[in-house]
């Protein structure tokens, strides 16, 4: 099985990866480690899956999987949850305070992006498609974990490069008049014309995604350097395949930390 683990200062009581489609029993389109139950995969094969990744875990470690609808909301994760483990939960965002209870979102292009503070008493995971990157949904789910932005880090998990993401006029005008004045040139910088089409652009997720943060004030952010869309034999992507496989970005407690 093939994970990537962010290359970020967290504090040590952090576990943090991101699965690719490396492994697992999903046959195509869904070869191999598709973890939805969404997808039209056969249900035995994403069961298989998702308990392979439960095994990458430390020994009984809760899951907070999310029905994601390219929204805002944010719900609190727990260890007495019963919506642990179960896909019936319909939110992008969750963040925790308990040790061993994981936050999970899927993506297949989507950005991924993990928080976690400084002290490591506090982890949260956002799914930030173009929707709810310019809705807001980083904002939501760094004021739900009520800490000063300060105290954040926040990592940037695998999506759809730059120079694959292609979007219409309409795209642009959404993040273009959902930031302030200051942060106006800085959004269009994010957007170059598309080379293929008049009046599309090709569309940057980091950076739209790295703007946001920065706006709310926060300084450590880390990766963003890949491409689903690119690596075919790593990453699921749903622009490049439509029928296709979900990956899963998480963090985590690893025990019940207390700040001294």
């Amino acid at each position: 099985m093939d994970f990537i683990e962010p290359q970020w200062p967290a504090p040590a009581n952090i576990l943090a990866l991101s699965t690719t489609r490396g492994g697992g029993y999903s046959k195509t389109p869904f070869a191999g480690l598709n973890l939805g139950h969404h997808v039209g995969d056969v249900l035995q094969s994403v069961s298989a899956n998702r308990d392979l990744l439960y095994q990458r875990l430390p020994a009984h470690t809760r899951l907070q999987w999310l029905q994601q609808v390219h929204g805002t909301t944010t719900v609190k994760a727990g260890a007495s949850n019963p919506s642990c483990d179960a896909d019936n939960v319909t939110a992008d965002a969750c963040y925790t305070t308990d040790g061993g209870v994981a936050c999970a979102v899927l993506t297949a292009d989507c950005l991924p992006v993990l928080f976690c503070s400084r002290s490591g008493d506090q982890v949260a995971a956002a799914h930030g498609g173009w929707r709810g990157l310019a809705n807001g949904v980083l904002e939501s789910c760094v004021d739900s974990m009520r800490v000063p932005p300060s105290s954040l880090m926040a990592w940037l998990g695998p999506a759809i490069g730059p120079m694959a993401f292609e979007v219409g006029e309409e795209v642009r005008a959404e993040f273009i008049t959902r930031v302030t004045p200051s942060y106006q040139r800085s959004t269009m910088a994010c957007f170059s014309p598309a080379r293929s089409r008049p009046g599309h652009y090709m569309a940057d997720l980091y950076g739209l995604a790295r703007l946001r943060l920065q706006a709310l004030g926060l300084t450590a952010i880390y990766g963003g350097g890949y491409c689903t869309f690119s690596a075919p034999e790593r990453f699921f992507s749903y622009r490049r395949d439509g029928q296709t496989g979900r990956m899963a970005t998480l963090i985590m407690i690893k025990s019940c930390h207390k700040t001294p």
